[in-house]
């Protein structure tokens, strides 16, 4: 039966599935899909920052030995993107989700039997968790291939839209932690993961449309592309920001404030809900003024929300500053998505995976440089400012290359 799903799916399209409103226009049982296995995935990719605070306290370890290991999920998620990005492209986007999904599931059952005793085991689970990380190489183009130019915005943004992960990560884990043991909620995690896990099966479809398969230096076509080097680089600083803060956020509010780390990690919560609940209106509001003005916003008010948090002298102002940068960087992660299937259409899995890559090698930069910053000069701060300037670097190569993209891209959307 799990073989006949892959291979089926469910198929509830419409029959004018080609015209119409977005819901008429696409599969909604696939993106429905996509965005639940988005969801549950981004909920364990990060399951180790709210848990950090526990597990440093039980490993005894070092302010960049925490950073570190927070952020190893998200480089290894990064590198395991263009992965995907091959697979997606290769045996289609729902038998790669259902490889990957098991790895992660399996991953997290041996943790949780076999224990996790030292520094070197936290990573290790870290690398298993990139897998779920890698999931945005999936879940994105299993969508988005059902949707035409003019909803690629909304259609990325809703099955992004499951970076909302996070918050349920941040929830929930501290508190499952003091009852249970943060070890025991590594095995509480597989029971979501698995009930997804076959709604997934049941639902998610690939689209009849896909691009034939492509030798390996075909798939790196595109890094030859100026065009593709500027659009990972402006994920890396979007996303980057966003699932950097989403893994920090809880050491950060323990360590400044002295927060419990229940209230940290409500305190994480509520941020990462900002930049998660945004995420499909920044792909809205992409379609509609243009994914370059969107962007030009959402890095001005990066910067100067993160220059605001190096520089907060309360929690309340701390936690507005934070609020803010989310939902910027929220919104420009659904941005970049409306630009990208513009460019790249015909390599959409693979363009994911790098772009997706970069963004995940941006939190991995984030995540262990306020890691480092705080040993080596006591203070998070350096960490924020240095990251609100690649933001505004990332606003000046905006302002580069925009006219170039609208003379020379023609799928007919706003640019």
């Amino acid at each position: 039966m799990a073989t006949a799903f892959l291979d089926q799916g469910v198929d509830t399209r419409p029959t004018n599935a080609n015209g119409g409103g977005f819901w008429q226009s696409g599969h909604w049982p696939t993106l429905v899909a996509a965005f639940l296995y988005f969801d549950l995935a981004f909920m364990v990719w990060v399951l180790l920052g709210p848990l950090a605070p526990d597990i440093a306290r039980t490993l005894h370890l070092t302010a960049a030995q925490k950073g570190l290991m927070v952020a190893t999920p998200t480089l290894a998620g990064a590198v395991l993107r263009v992965v995907n990005g091959l697979l997606v492209d290769r045996i289609g986007p729902k038998r790669s989700g259902a490889i990957s999904q098991i790895i992660v599931i399996a991953g997290l059952l041996s943790a949780y039997l076999l224990g996790v005793n030292s520094f070197g085991g936290t990573l290790a689970l870290g690398v298993i968790l990139g897998f779920a990380g890698a999931s945005f190489a999936i879940a994105l183009p299993l969508a988005s291939r059902w949707y035409p130019p003019e909803h690629q915005g909304k259609a990325m943004g809703l099955a992004g839209m499951g970076n909302s992960g996070t918050v349920l990560a941040a929830l929930f884990a501290p508190a499952l932690a003091k009852l249970f043991g943060w070890n025991t909620v590594l095995g509480l995690a597989c029971i979501p993961l698995g009930i997804v896990f076959l709604v997934y099966l049941a639902m998610a479809k690939d689209a009849p449309n896909a691009p034939a398969p492509k030798t390996l230096i075909e798939y790196l076509h595109p890094l030859a592309s100026a065009d593709a080097w500027w659009l990972m680089g402006f994920y890396a600083v979007t996303f980057g920001g966003f699932v950097g803060l989403a893994a920090s956020l809880p050491i950060y509010f323990t360590d400044q404030f002295k927060l419990t780390t229940i209230v940290a990690g409500y305190c994480t919560a509520a941020c990462v809900f900002a930049g998660s609940l945004v995420r499909p209106l920044g792909g809205a509001l992409a379609d509609k003024i243009g994914g370059v003005k969107t962007l030009s916003v959402v890095f001005l008010l990066a910067a100067a929300a993160l220059t605001g948090v190096s520089i907060a002298p309360t929690l309340p102002v701390a936690l507005g500053c934070f609020v803010v940068a989310m939902l910027a960087l929220g919104t420009g992660n659904g941005s970049v998505f409306q630009l990208v299937p513009q460019r790249f259409q015909a390599e959409i899995g693979v363009m994911t995976g790098l772009v997706g890559m970069a963004g995940g090698i941006g939190g991995f930069y984030l995540a262990s440089s306020l890691g480092l910053a705080k040993q080596l000069a006591g203070s998070f701060a350096p960490g924020f400012l240095i990251f609100a300037g690649l933001a505004l670097a990332a606003l000046l190569g905006l302002t580069l290359v925009k006219a170039s993209w609208r003379a020379r891209w023609t799928s007919g959307a706003q640019i």
